[in-house]
C-alpha cells in the first residue's frame, strides 16, 4: 500500500516505535505530524537501542527521507540534541527536512508550562513540562514563531523579543516567577537556527509529490487516541491530534491520499499522567506486568499504570481512525498469568453501556465489565510465527478481535525487529 498511518489506540506507550521502524523498512518516506519531544519511540536495531522524541523513526535506514511536519511543535535545543546524539553513533541525517510551518517552542513556552503545571496543585495535568501546551496555545493564538521566521536572524530577533515581553508579564505577574533575559537566550537560540536552517523545506509540496509518485510513505504516530485534543480523555490529553485524522492537517495532504490505518496496542491497558483508568490494577498483578513489560516512559521515565485490556477503548479508537487493523504488542508480557481478564463494558447505574465516554465524569464513575480467560505459561520472545503461539494466546488475540471489530495484523513478542509475528 502507498500511505500507511500508524497511530496509538490506546493512551500512547504503545510500542509504535517499534511497529514504524518495521513498516519503514518498506517505505520511502517517514513523517511525523503532531506533538512535540514530549512524545518518545524506543526503538532497538542492530543490538542498540535508540530513543527518539522529535526525529522520525525511519532515519536509522540511510536511504529514507524523513518529514517533521507542519503539526510539529519543535524545540529546537531538544532537536540538536538528538542530532547530535544519532551523529556520534554514526547514524547520517541529511535525508530529514522540517516543514517552513512547523511552530518553534522557545524558553518562555517551557517556563510558562512548568508554571502553570504548579499552580494547578493537586489538579495538575501530569504534563513533561516541556512547553508542548503553551507552544500550541501561541499556535491558536497567532503569535507562534514558526520555522521559515526562526531561520530569519532578522525576523526572529524582533519576534523573540516581542514574545519575551508579553510572556514576562505572564510568568511575573500572573505565576509570581522570574523574568527571563532576552540577552540570556538569543544568541544561543540563534546558533540554533543557523544549525537548523538547512534542513528546512515546504514539506507539504516535498511530500505531494512524493504520493504522486507512487512512494510507498508511512505516517508516524505520536501519543495515543486517548490523548487527542478533542476525542481523548479531556483535560488529561496533549494539545494536538493523535489520531490518523491529525495526519491531514499536520502534514498538508488531503484524506484521500491515506490508503491504510494501523493502530498500536498493549496486549493489556497503560497510561501515565492523572485522569480516570477504568481497568486499571493496584495489585500484585498490575506490579508484575510493569516489572516484566518494563513500563516506564521513555521520555520521562515514570512509571506507566497498568490494567486489563480495554475493549472500550480500542473499539473506539477503531471507530474515531477508521483502523483497518491493529498490531497487538507485548503479549509476551502476559505469560504465566494464570486467569487475564478483558474488560468488554463498563457498568454505570447498574446500566452497561460499550461506547466510550465522552464525559470524563461518567468515565470516573464506570466499573469495568470483564470476561475471563486462561492463560499460558512459558517464554514466547523466541517464538517465529503466529502458529507457534500456545493455544491460549490465540483464543486472547481472537477475542480481542472480536470485541474490537478489526484484524489483528501483528503480534509483538518482544521489543526486537525480529520479535514481531505477521499474520
Amino acid at each position: 500500500m502507498p500511505t500507511k498511518v500508524v497511530i496509538g489506540a490506546q493512551w500512547g506507550d504503545e510500542g509504535k516505535g517499534k511497529i514504524i521502524d518495521i513498516l519503514a523498512a518498506n517505505a520511502d518516506v517517514v513523517v511525523r505530524s503532531s506533538g512535540g519531544n514530549n512524545a518518545g519511540h524506543t526503538v532497538e536495531a542492530n543490538g542498540e537501542q535508540y530513543k527518539l522524541h522529535l526525529v522520525p523513526s525511519g532515519i536509522l535506514y540511510p536511504d529514507k527521507l524523513c518529514i517533521i511536519g507542519n503539526g510539529v511543535v519543535v524545540d529546537p535545543k531538544a532537536l540538536l540534541e538528538e542530532l547530535d546524539m544519532f551523529a556520534s553513533r554514526g547514524i547520517d541525517t541529511k535525508n530529514m527536512i522540517i516543514d517552513a510551518r512547523a511552530h518553534m517552542i522557545m524558553p518562555y513556552h517551557i517556563e510558562l508550562d512548568a508554571l502553570s503545571e504548579s499552580s494547578r496543585g493537586k489538579s495538575d495535568i501530569g504534563t513533561t513540562k516541556r512547553g508542548i501546551g503553551p507552544c500550541y496555545m501561541d499556535k491558536a493564538e497567532r503569535s507562534g514563531i514558526r520555522m521559515h521566521e526562526f531561520v530569519d536572524e532578522t525576523v526572529f530577533r524582533r519576534r523573540f523579543r516581542e514574545n519575551m515581553e508579553i510572556k514576562n508579564a505572564v510568568i511575573t505577574k500572573i505565576y509570581g516567577g522570574q523574568e527571563l533575559k532576552y540577552e540570556d537566550y538569543i544568541d544561543e537560540y540563534v546558533s540554533y537556527a543557523q544549525r537548523l536552517a538547512p534542513y528546512m523545506a515546504d514539506a507539504t509540496a516535498v511530500l505531494y509529490k512524493e504520493i504522486k509518485k507512487g512512494k510507498e510513505v508511512l505516517f508516524e504516530g505520536a501519543q495515543g487516541t486517548l490523548l487527542d485534543l478533542d476525542l481523548g480523555t479531556y483535560p488529561y490529553v496533549t494539545s494536538s491530534h493523535p489520531i490518523s485524522g491529525g495526519v491531514c492537517v499536520g502534514t498538508g495532504i488531503g484524506p484521500t491520499m491515506i490508503d491504510e490505518c494501523i493502530g498500536v496496542v498493549k496486549a493489556y491497558t497503560t497510561r501515565v499522567g492523572k485522569g480516570p483508568f477504568p481497568t486499571e490494577l493496584f495489585d500484585e498483578t498490575g506490579e508484575y506486568i510493569r516489572n516484566k513489560g518494563f513500563e516506564f516512559g521513555a521520555t520521562t521515565g515514570r512509571a506507566r499504570r497498568t490494567g486489563w485490556f480495554d475493549a472500550v477503548i480500542v473499539d473506539y479508537a477503531v471507530r474515531t481512525s477508521s483502523l483497518n487493523s491493529i498490531a497487538l504488542n507485548k503479549v509476551d508480557t502476559l505469560s504465566d498469568i494464570p486467569k487475564l481478564k478483558i474488560c468488554v463494558g463498563y457498568e454505570i447505574n447498574g446500566k452497561v453501556i460499550t461506547d466510550f465516554p465522552y464525559s470524563l465524569d461518567t468515565l470516573a464513575s464506570c466499573t469495568p465489565v470483564y470476561e475471563e480467560m486462561e492463560g499460558w505459561s512459558g517464554d514466547l520472545t523466541s517464538v517465529t510465527s503466529y502458529d507457534g503461539l500456545p493455544v491460549n494466546a490465540k483464543r486472547y488475540i481472537s477475542r480481542i478481535e472480536e470485541l474490537c471489530h478489526v484484524r489483528v495484523s501483528m503480534v509483538g513478542v518482544g521489543p526486537n525487529r525480529s520479535q514481531n509475528l505477521i499474520r
